[in-house]
C-alpha cells in the first residue's frame, strides 16, 4: 500500500468511526403498511385508489419494526397505500402507537381521492398534521396523465396551507408531467417536495424524455429525489446495474443532502455497493436528509 493510499485508508477509517460514534440516523424513506385482520382498518374498495390490485397478505407495522431490526433501520416514512385511499387511519394509527419510529405521507387529493379543487382539502391537511402528526401528503398525478391538476390555482389553498405548516409533498408523476412540479415549486418554495420512483423514467427513451427534466428539477431547492432503482431498471434484477448510471446523475444534480433512500431491499445496494457513494455522502442518503425532511425529532414526531 503506497503511502497516499495509507493516509486515504486513515482518513475514512477515522471518519467512519466519528459516524459511528455520532450514530447517524439510518431512515428508509418509503414503506407502505396495511392490515387484513384487524376489523379497526378495514380495506373498502369503494375507497381504494387501486381497487382492481387489492393484497391477499398483509404488511403491518409490526412487520415493519422486525425489518427494521434486521436491517438495523431506525426510522421509516410510511407512504400510506393505495388500498385505504383516503382512509388514512392506520397510518394514523401507527404513529400514535410507535412514537417516534415513524413518519407519515396521508393520502387526500387526486385520482379516486378528493377533488384537487374541493375548498375543504387545506383544512383536511391541517388536521391530518396537527391532529394525527402527519409530515405530508403523497399527491399522484401520475393516475391522471391526461389531466392537468397538479399545478390548476384550485390546488393553491392547499399548497398555501403546506407551506404554512411545513409540509412535504411527496409526487408520483411521469416524465411529461414534470413541468407542473417546476411550476409548483417555484410558486411555493416553502413545501418540501419528494419526486418518487425516480419519476418513472423509462431508460430505454432518450435523455430529453425522462432524466434529463428529472435533473432539471434540481435547481429548485425545495426539490429532492427519491433513489428507488426498481421501477427504472429493465433487468427487474438486484442491484439493478442499468439504472446506475441515471442514479449517479442524479447523485451530480442533487448532491448526497436531496437524495432519500428507500426501501428494505435496497440498502445494502446504497450502503455498500454504489460505487461513487462517499462515506460522508451515505451518512446523508441513507438517513440524515429525510430525518430532517420528515420531522423526526420534532415535537410532532415526539
Amino acid at each position: 500500500m503506497t503511502r497516499r493510499k495509507l493516509l486515504q485508508a486513515g482518513v475514512a477509517a477515522a471518519y467512519a468511526a466519528r459516524l459511528a460514534a455520532q450514530n447517524a440516523p439510518v431512515v428508509n424513506g418509503a414503506e407502505h403498511a396495511w392490515v387484513l385482520h384487524d376489523t379497526r382498518f378495514p380495506i373498502n374498495p369503494e375507497l381504494a385508489t387501486c381497487p382492481g390490485n387489492l393484497p391477499r397478505h398483509e404488511y403491518p407495522a409490526e412487520h415493519i419494526l422486525a425489518d427494521m431490526q434486521t436491517h438495523k433501520v431506525d426510522h421509516v416514512v410510511i407512504s400510506h397505500v393505495c388500498y385505504y385511499g383516503r382512509d388514512n387511519r392506520y397510518p394514523a394509527h401507527i404513529l400514535k402507537t410507535y412514537p417516534g419510529k415513524f413518519a407519515a405521507i396521508g393520502l387526500l387529493v387526486g385520482h379516486r381521492l378528493y377533488k384537487p379543487g374541493d375548498p375543504e382539502n387545506a383544512g383536511r391537511l391541517e388536521r391530518l398534521m396537527k391532529e394525527d402528526g402527519f409530515a405530508g401528503l403523497r399527491l399522484s398525478p401520475i393516475y391522471d396523465r391526461d389531466v392537468v391538476w397538479l399545478n390548476d390555482p384550485v390546488c393553491y389553498p392547499l399548497w398555501k396551507k403546506a407551506e404554512e405548516l411545513g409540509g412535504v409533498f411527496n409526487i408520483f408523476l411521469a416524465p411529461h408531467q414534470i413541468p407542473q412540479v417546476a411550476d409548483m415549486a417555484r410558486r411555493f418554495p416553502g413545501v418540501k417536495l419528494v419526486i418518487d420512483h425516480m419519476a418513472m423514467i423509462d431508460i430505454a427513451r432518450p435523455a430529453s424524455e425522462g432524466i434529463e427534466p428529472l435533473v432539471g428539477l434540481a435547481k429548485f431547492p425545495n426539490v429532492y429525489a427519491r433513489t428507488s432503482l426498481h421501477n427504472p431498471s429493465k433487468t427487474r434484477q438486484l442491484p439493478f446495474r442499468d439504472v446506475w448510471p441515471y442514479l449517479h446523475r442524479l447523485y451530480d444534480a442533487f448532491g448526497p443532502r436531496r437524495l432519500v433512500y428507500a426501501n428494505f431491499y435496497e440498502l445494502v445496494i446504497m450502503k455498500e455497493m454504489i460505487p461513487f457513494f462517499t462515506t460522508e455522502d451515505k451518512e446523508w442518503i441513507l438517513g440524515r436528509t429525510a430525518y430532517g425532511l420528515y420531522g423526526f425529532g420534532s415535537k410532532r414526531r415526539a
